[in-house]
């Protein structure tokens, strides 16, 4: 079974969990505009208006314009294509008459943008073709499903996230026996973006901002790529990487400590708030069980930084991992406006978050950033995490 079949097979068996009788997927122009679960489902390009129907009894059927229905069926995926020539509206009808659905879940959200496919325009042409069916009131967001079945890793999808977190680490060993002071960080940018190419797969976001690095204290916070600032002794680097294989990615930190001639270890200072770093993503992972909500797991993390002295990190502790780096969804976020509801998200076992935070010092920004799988006891790291501090030599 391969990992889109998998995925459809999910999709049916959650629809009891979030009480949705049938899911709907409607789309149109998808090379234009597409709605991010197709990317979950398989490869599901449509030229004219299309639905992909999901019920609670198990049933997958695709509507789709004449010429795009052989694409669709050869995938093997739903049990029936019904092709339409001149409206979609007939054949959609007689579908939800046959099925009666109560609750039909359709894609929009406020806060998710990875459960938002549904363009208003489509709404508005859902609702006319709707028009004198009860159906047209039985559409709600199907936000908490799509964000369940995105995020909720099958085997196949785990096989690969973790092929892909791996290849990220070689190439992190490669960096680390190749740095040395006076390196900039555009040079550092080009020379790991070279190694991503020569293994012929992607960085897990754009190349021009992957890696992000961090050389020393004067070097741009945040999602910024690489400036001219180098490395130097006393100094530390931070970098943000991630590479993206068979449609999967990975998201890590990792920091290094350039030593001074003279110096066998980093300043006690550094070392102290790299144990900080540490100890508050060990903290975050030890409490991590399926039911919490998002904020929770963020708080331990955030008053750990702020009990040993140093102010809390600015943004969210972790997010989902999966077809994206940042792939929507629950996640370990605080209570605040611009997160939305996301904060208030159920944890559940098989998600994939990361557990990101550092703290900006005279020596640079000493950061880490681990990945975790949910499990239904707790996490497990998906990569051994970094314990100790990378010590170049001068």
């Amino acid at each position: 079974m391969n990992i889109y079949q998998e995925k459809v097979r999910q999709a049916n068996q959650l629809l009891d969990e979030f009480g949705l009788d049938m899911w709907l997927v409607l789309v149109r122009e998808t090379a234009e505009h597409t709605d991010p679960v197709l990317k979950l489902l398989g490869h599901l390009n449509a030229v004219w208006t299309a639905a992909f129907i999901f019920t609670r009894s198990g049933e997958r059927i695709a509507i789709t314009g004449q010429g795009d229905d052989e694409a669709v069926r050869c995938q093997g995926l739903f049990d029936e294509v019904l092709p339409y020539t001149q409206s979609i509206q007939g054949v959609l009808v007689e579908v939800l008459d046959r099925f009666q659905p109560r609750t039909i879940g359709v894609n929009f959200s406020k806060s998710d943008v990875s459960a938002d496919g549904l363009t208003y325009g489509l709404w508005l042409s859902l609702q006319d073709y709707l028009k004198g069916t009860p159906y047209a009131g039985r559409l709600v967001s199907a936000e908490s499903f799509v964000e369940a079945l995105r995020g909720r890793k099958m085997p196949g999808e785990l096989a690969t996230m973790r092929q892909a977190i791996g290849i990220s680490m070689e190439i992190y060993d490669e960096l680390t026996a190749w740095l040395r002071p006076g390196l900039s960080e555009k040079e550092i940018h080009a020379y790991v973006t070279g190694l991503v190419k020569r293994r012929g797969i992607e960085t897990s976001w754009d190349a021009e901002h992957c890696p992000g690095l961090n050389a020393g204290p004067n070097s741009p916070w945040g999602h910024f790529g690489a400036s001219d600032e180098v490395t130097r002794v006393g100094e530390t680097l931070n970098m943000d990487f991630g590479v993206k294989v068979d449609g999967f990615c990975s998201d890590n930190q990792r920091v290094w400590y350039f030593l001074r001639p003279g110096e066998t270890e980093a300043p006690a200072e550094v070392q102290h708030i790299f144990a900080t770093v540490r100890g508050a993503i060990r903290a975050a992972a030890d409490f991590v069980r399926p039911g919490q909500q998002g904020w929770e797991v963020d708080a331990v993390a955030r008053q750990f930084i702020v009990d040993a002295g140093f102010p809390e990190y600015p943004h969210a502790l972790g997010h989902a991992v999966g077809r994206y780096a940042h792939d929507g969804g629950v996640g370990f976020y605080p209570r605040w406006e611009r997160y939305g509801d996301k904060p208030y998200g159920r944890i559940a076992a098989g998600q994939v978050f990361t557990l990101e935070l550092g703290i900006r010092s005279p020596y640079g920004y000493i950061s880490l950033e681990e990945e975790i799988l949910v499990t239904e006891h707790g996490a497990e790291w998906l990569w051994p995490p970094q314990t100790e501090l990378m010590l170049v030599k001068p």
